[in-house]
């Protein structure tokens, strides 16, 4: 059996965040749940000596700092943290504010950008010795483009980006382990409740209708969050994580379609792509 670890997890009021630490408990390790209101969590198994639940606004890094810092005073180290904050919004990109649009960013992208700062300075200079996991809840939107949704998936995309990058600044000594986990659709509260829409309808998109489009998929998504609860405990325990990992059948078929059409499409174009080096040079 694995040893107990330590995990810190944004957006635990709903969906994988929430049944991320039930299958933390249930396992035996500890937790520092965080929401932006944390006196309104409530999880099973949950004892004063195995979770903390801390309130955590991504888009405040002193809140994030804080976060951290009540994480550390209660357990000594952070193992494991698993950036899960954020939200959907969908709509034609012409239909979505100037103020959603940045509000997506900020959260999705630039609040996620703060926790993990913050984490590698812990997993680094704090944990003695040194050494975690990131997970970064991307989605399957990172990797494909989705119809109503340009701007989440910009903001998934973007930390894809990031996320890959970052990988290889990293020390191998430093022994921090990075992972976009990318799920499909699944049952949760994202395409419900949770959900924000585009607020100024262009009417140019009258063939196009995102809340009745979203009204249908939800609950009928083919992935159950609990088993990708699991999964992403599974993938934080294991000694060498894989830097992406889609989640859901729908997902798996989307991302090998998607590498089947860019394999394809290059070489295409090999000829162009290849004739506009300097003459001579030699890479």
């Amino acid at each position: 059996m694995a040893p107990a670890e330590v995990f810190f997890i944004t957006g635990t009021s709903t969906g994988f965040g929430y049944e991320l630490v039930q299958q933390c408990l249930e396992k035996g390790d500890k937790v520092v749940a965080t929401a932006r209101n944390s006196s309104k969590l409530k999880f099973d198994g949950a004892t004063k000596d195995n979770l903390l639940t801390v309130d955590c606004d991504v888009t405040n890094e002193d809140s994030i700092h804080k976060a951290f810092d009540a994480g550390l005073k209660q357990f000594g180290r952070i193992d494991v943290v698993v950036n899960n904050a954020g939200y959907g919004l969908s709509g034609e990109f012409e239909s979505l504010s100037d103020r959603q649009i940045r509000k997506q960013m900020e959260v999705n992208y630039f609040g996620l950008l703060n926790v993990t700062r913050r984490a590698l300075q812990v997993l680094r200079e704090e944990n003695k010795p040194p050494g975690g996991k990131i997970q970064q809840v991307t989605s399957i939107g990172g990797q494909k483009g989705v119809p109503t949704f340009s701007i989440y998936c910009s903001s998934k995309w973007a930390v894809e980006g990031f996320t890959e990058s970052l990988n290889q600044e990293l020390k191998p000594e430093w022994n921090i382990k990075l992972t976009c986990v990318e799920p499909g659709g699944f049952r949760t509260d994202w395409a419900g409740r949770s959900m924000e829409f585009g607020e100024e309808k262009n009417k140019a998109y009258d063939h196009i209708d995102a809340k009745e489009r979203m009204g249908k998929v939800n609950g009928t998504q083919a992935g159950d969050p609990p088993k990708a609860a699991r999964a992403m405990w599974e993938l934080a325990k294991m000694k060498d994580p894989p830097l992406r990992v889609v989640l859901g059948t729908d997902a798996y078929k989307a991302i090998t379609q998607k590498i089947k059409d860019y394999g394809e499409l290059y070489p295409k174009y090999e000829k162009l792509s290849n004739s506009t080096d300097v003459d001579g040079y030699e890479g």
